[in-house]
């Protein structure tokens, strides 16, 4: 029985999740290139499988572009707005739990306003057209929240980013700090915010103007504070 395990976890180890080592180096190199492709009007992430360090066969290389010229309110009220930024505030009422419209507020560049559908008597930002300003040569393929290359074997979902914690997630922040993830690891996921995929709910009377809200550079921290065990045993 016991060759039968150790058989077992040598071809996890070459085959599927790879060894402890091989995935410290894929998540030390991601840092480095997302650290190298990121300036100050976007941040780059390597996400999906290859973000968490796995190396999965057949799987694509997904990467979120955060557009940092942009920020997402949830509260507005208190907030003194940035004029040199574009601002849009978050919308959930009557909005399917995890999805919202983010209803323009302001913005110095006047090509936002072009991205934009009137709901309501206000603007809000359509999904459907912030994804097909990023088509491209490269990637002239819509995907979902992605834009992808011709073989679809590179995703990029450019997407936005709210510096605070939403409202909506607010139960997630009251969970006992006895349980898993610890307190640190909760305050660096609640610290990082929320970002917002272009990507609306599959049947809504208004799917191109809702956006999915994302908790994925929280799920890579979560991820993080597994074992390399623990990490086998969900990828069995």
């Amino acid at each position: 029985m016991a060759d039968k395990s150790l058989s077992v976890y040598k071809y996890m180890c070459k085959y599927v999740v790879g060894t402890e080592n091989h995935i410290k180096t894929i998540r030390l190199m991601n840092t480095f290139t997302d650290n190298l492709s990121s300036n100050n009007i976007k941040v780059t992430i390597t996400s999906g499988s290859f973000g968490e360090g796995l190396q999965m066969v057949g799987s694509d290389l997904d990467i979120m572009l955060v557009d940092t010229t942009i920020d997402v309110h949830d509260e507005i009220k208190s907030i003194v707005f940035n004029p040199t930024q574009t601002n849009f505030a978050l919308m959930t009422e009557d909005i399917k739990a995890g999805f919202a419209m983010l209803r323009f507020i302001s913005s110095p560049n006047p090509a936002i306003r072009k991205i934009c559908e009137k709901f309501k008597g206000s603007n809000y930002l359509s999904n459907a057209l912030f994804k097909k300003s990023f088509l491209s040569e490269l990637c002239p393929v819509l995907h979902g929240p992605c834009i992808s290359d011709k073989s679809g074997h590179l995703d990029f979902a450019h997407c936005l980013h709210s510096k605070y914690w939403v409202t909506s997630a607010s139960q997630w922040t009251m969970r006992s700090n006895n349980s898993w993830p610890n307190e640190s690891t909760k305050q660096m996921i609640i610290k990082y915010g929320v970002l917002f995929v272009p990507i609306g709910s599959k049947g809504s009377n208004n799917e191109d103007l809702e956006w999915r809200m994302s908790f994925s550079v929280g799920e890579k921290f979560l991820i993080y504070t597994f074992s390399h065990t623990q990490l086998l045993v969900m990828h069995s």
